[in-house]
């Protein structure tokens, strides 16, 4: 796992160990950066179910405002850490050891883009894209990775999925309440 431009272009991050935790490949990471690139740049970013944090990493790399990452894993949200201090990045980071529905329902500030890669069919994508309504801000978006045969609604509360990328076995889903520019 690599950063693919900006600031930290070309570090290489701390993989997370185990079975438990899937990386978005660096093809699928260089088409979601590809597909929102002029949409990054001072926006405020949040890596839900972020693993190494490579996705929200990227997203500082690339100019992001600020990003939060959130992970239920204490060995994740260390690896985090570590990958931000390797970037340089941590200045503009908040790293929470949360459950990302449990953090939805309380949050009290809002995003403009949030990325949901959770572990494959467990419920948790639907419980979190149900949630995210509430902290996303007027004309941002929700990127949904998730398995090709695992089909998400259309409508999401008052967020409508606007384009579905598929890559080999990933589907990417994007939702906005409104059209985005460059999606």
């Amino acid at each position: 796992m690599r950063v693919i431009t900006g600031s930290a272009r070309g570090r290489r991050l701390i993989p997370p160990q185990g079975n438990d935790v899937r990386p978005t490949t660096d093809t699928v990471k260089e088409a979601v950066f590809s597909i929102i690139q002029f949409s990054v740049e001072g926006r405020r970013f949040l890596d839900a179910f972020a693993g190494s944090g490579q996705m929200g990493i990227e997203a500082l790399s690339r100019g992001a405002q600020s990003a939060l990452f959130l992970d239920n894993s204490r060995r994740s949200v260390e690896i985090i850490k570590k990958n931000l201090e390797l970037c340089g990045l941590s200045d503009r980071a908040q790293v929470l050891c949360r459950s990302t529905p449990e953090y939805l329902d309380g949050a009290a500030g809002t995003f403009d883009i949030i990325f949901l890669d959770p572990p494959y069919k467990t419920g948790l994508l639907q419980a979190a894209l149900e949630r995210a309504p509430r902290v996303l801000s007027e004309g941002g978006m929700v990127i949904c990775e998730h398995p090709e045969d695992e089909q998400l609604p259309e409508e999401v509360g008052t967020l409508c999925r606007k384009k579905e990328y598929k890559y080999g076995k990933i589907r990417i889903s994007i939702y906005s309440g409104r059209e985005v520019d460059g999606i």
